[in-house]
């Protein structure tokens, strides 16, 4: 089938940075946009902003998000934005490997079970994984704590569910390269726009578009 004249999205961690910036090109290509925080009040103040949906979720509560999604009944077009990143060694007793796991592994994987249903009626889905070439295998996995190893699986999992995912539905990961939000730092050489470019583009590609790919600034880039 093709896309819906305004399809629906959930952008997680929506509410600053490359997500924020994602969900604002996003409804400015005629989305009816929603994203999530785990801060209420922040992820109203930002939605009321952009002018889109917001609903709370925490990617390390489960029921959060499943109870959001069997509310919302599905989404159109999925961006899995929400990111950890911690310091501390993975042999470290302060490791954040189970969260970081969590919230840029699990969850993104259960959302995306939680919107097949949806997908298979429309018949049209696109998923976008926010990932970095901190979990590039070719730039030897430089993410410090667990960050690159948790994107090196969201990586392999973009690989791995072209073949289950329904007829219709593309998924691929994007680099967004370094970017200036709370995480990438003010010395980013990168707006969060320009960041936010390539997943714009994923989330909307068209019939004949890439499936199971990894992609910046619009083209391949090395696992």
């Amino acid at each position: 089938m093709t896309r819906p004249l305004h399809p629906t999205a959930l952008v997680t961690g929506g509410n600053r940075g490359i997500g924020r910036a994602i969900a604002a090109g996003l409804k400015a290509r005629g989305c009816n946009v929603t994203i999530t925080a785990r801060n209420a009040d922040e992820g109203r103040d930002a939605a009321a902003l952009l002018g889109v949906g917001f609903t709370r979720v925490d990617l390390t509560d489960p029921d959060s998000y499943f109870e959001m999604m069997t509310r919302s009944g599905g989404f159109d077009i999925l961006v899995n934005n929400a990111g950890v990143l911690s310091h501390a060694s993975l042999l470290a007793p302060d490791s954040d490997f189970d969260d970081a796991m969590q919230v840029m592994v699990n969850a993104p994987l259960d959302l995306v079970r939680l919107n097949v249903p949806h997908w298979r009626q429309s018949g049209w889905g696109r998923v976008v994984n926010l990932s970095s070439s901190w979990g590039a295998h070719a730039e030897g996995l430089e993410g410090p704590g667990a960050y690159g190893v948790a994107k090196a699986a969201l990586n392999a999992l973009t690989r791995a569910l072209p073949r289950d995912l329904p007829p219709g539905v593309k998924i691929n990961a994007v680099d967004p390269g370094w970017v200036r939000t709370r995480m990438g730092g003010e010395d980013a050489p990168r707006s969060v726009e320009q960041g936010a470019d390539t997943a714009v583009w994923l989330a909307l590609l068209p019939e004949d578009g890439p499936t199971g790919g990894f992609f910046r600034d619009r083209r391949p880039a090395d696992w």
